[in-house]
Order: structure tokens, then C-alpha cells, then sequence
């Protein structure tokens, strides 16, 4: 009886998984500049590689939990406010491309940036026509948006199952859907990451918001495995709460990525 539970809290056992997608992040993120010096590109790929092994054990045990007796009504309250600081932290994330791209959209011409020489975006750089495909991306992720939601509504509200799991793959298709289009998009641009301030910022803040849709196009479908097993109910979803707030950040993002860099920087 002297270690009977007799509180509502969750004391983790000792787990490898923190440690192992660290040096994971690590080794992608030293892989990164390896690979932009034309060095190798492998131990970039070996880096994704150990994060996303660390990330499939790590949120094992998460789902493990969830359906046993571990997440009590105060643990999900903790779940719910890490998944909010961790979108705060996002938000100071892209926080900074924008502070960049600003910067030098109405200051071009500056002791970091001379070649711009006062012009924006810089000579010879030929921007995006806002109206074609990313209006088109905007459109599907406005539209991915309302399929969640709807998804959400229906387990909320105690609907079928089915009805959530097809409202979850329209979802995970229209992800689908964006991640396509800006690859193709990104095919034919007619300037480059390196070489110019535009193609930096341009590349890095629609790149990593890509790389976020793809993150959350996962945890949708992880989320849409869930439910056909039945691990859901109107009141225990914290898990599908999280990937729909993450979903809708990601959404609020491209709107301001879209009016931005697409429409205003040109």
C-alpha cells in the first residue's frame, strides 16, 4: 500500500525517446549545414531518419497511455496547455521570417543585404503570380480547415464513426493535395535559395510551413487510425484536439504567408 496511487497526476517511467529525437535533431540540423557546403547530404537524411523513429516510439507510448487509465482529466488539462506553449513557440518561429522578409521588403537596401540596392524584391528575381497556384493552395487548405472541423463537430457530438473517419481522409487528402502543388510550385521557380536575400526568406518560411503541413498531415492520419480503432470517444480526444488546433495553425499561417510574401511582396 506504501506505493499505491493516491493522486490524479502521471509519473513517467525513464524513457530513451527524449534523448534519442535530440540527437536526432541534432544530426539533421548539423546535416542541414553539411549539405548546404555541398559537403554530403546523408547525414542530414540519417538525422530525419532518428527523429522520425523517435517520434513514432515516443508517441507509442503516448497513445498507450491515453488508452489506459494514465491520462486522468488533470493530465489532459497538461496536454492541452503544452500543445498551446508549443504553438506559441511556433508563432515566435515564423515570427522571425516575417521580421525578415519585412525588413527587407521596406528597408532594401542595407549594410546586411547591398545587393538588393534599394529595389524589392531584388533585380532579376521574378516572383510567384499570387493568383495561380498558391490561390489555389489557399483554397485547399481554407477547405481542409472546414473538413476537420467538420470531423471535430461529429465526434464531439457523439456522431459515427464512419462519418468522422471520411470527414479525417478528405483531410489528410487535401494535405496531400497542398504538399503536391508546392513541390510542383517550387519546380518552377525562377530563383534559387542561395544567392539572394527573396529566395532566402521566400524559400525558408514557405519551406517550413510546408514542412509543418507535412508534420500535421501525419498526426491526421495517425489521428484518423485512431478513430477507426476506436480510441476516441465525445469526451477522451485530447489527442485529435491537439493535431485540429495544430491543423488550424498551420491554416492561419498560409493566410498570412499568402497575403504577405505572395501578394503585398511583390
Amino acid at each position: 500500500m506504501a506505493h499505491a496511487k493516491n493522486h490524479d497526476n502521471h509519473i513517467l517511467p525513464p524513457s530513451i525517446w527524449p534523448l534519442l529525437s535530440a540527437l536526432g535533431a541534432f544530426v539533421m540540423l548539423s546535416g542541414a549545414a553539411l549539405w548546404m557546403k555541398d559537403i554530403t547530404h546523408w547525414a542530414f537524411f540519417g538525422g530525419v531518419a532518428l527523429v522520425l523513429y523517435g517520434m513514432f516510439g515516443w508517441w507509442s507510448d503516448v497513445v498507450a497511455e491515453g488508452q489506459g487509465s494514465d491520462h486522468t482529466p488533470v493530465v489532459r488539462i497538461g496536454l492541452r496547455y503544452g500543445m498551446i506553449l508549443f504553438i506559441m513557440s511556433e508563432v515566435m518561429f515564423f515570427s522571425a521570417w516575417f521580421w525578415s522578409f519585412f525588413k527587407h521588403a521596406m528597408y532594401p537596401m542595407s549594410p546586411a543585404s547591398p545587393a538588393v540596392d534599394g529595389i524589392w524584391p531584388p533585380a532579376g528575381i521574378v516572383p510567384f503570380d499570387p493568383w495561380h497556384l498558391p490561390l489555389i493552395n489557399t483554397l485547399i487548405l481554407l477547405l481542409s480547415g472546414v473538413t476537420l472541423t467538420w470531423a471535430h463537430h461529429t465526434l464531439v457530438h457523439g456522431g459515427s464513426r464512419r462519418e468522422v473517419s471520411q470527414a479525417l481522409i478528405l483531410t489528410v487528402l487535401l494535405g496531400l493535395s497542398f504538399t503536391g502543388l508546392q513541390a510542383f510550385e517550387y519546380s518552377h521557380a525562377a530563383f534559387g535559395l542561395s544567392g539572394n536575400i527573396y529566395g532566402a526568406v521566400f524559400f525558408m518560411a514557405t519551406g517550413f510551413h510546408g514542412a509543418h503541413v507535412i508534420i500535421g498531415t501525419i498526426f491526421l492520419f495517425v489521428c484518423l487510425l485512431r478513430v477507426r480503432a476506436g480510441h476516441f470517444t465525445a469526451e477522451r480526444h485530447v489527442g485529435f484536439e491537439a493535431a485540429a488546433w495544430y491543423w488550424h495553425f498551420v491554416d492561419v499561417v498560409w493566410l498570412f504567408l499568402f497575403s504577405a510574401v505572395y501578394i503585398w511582396g511583390r
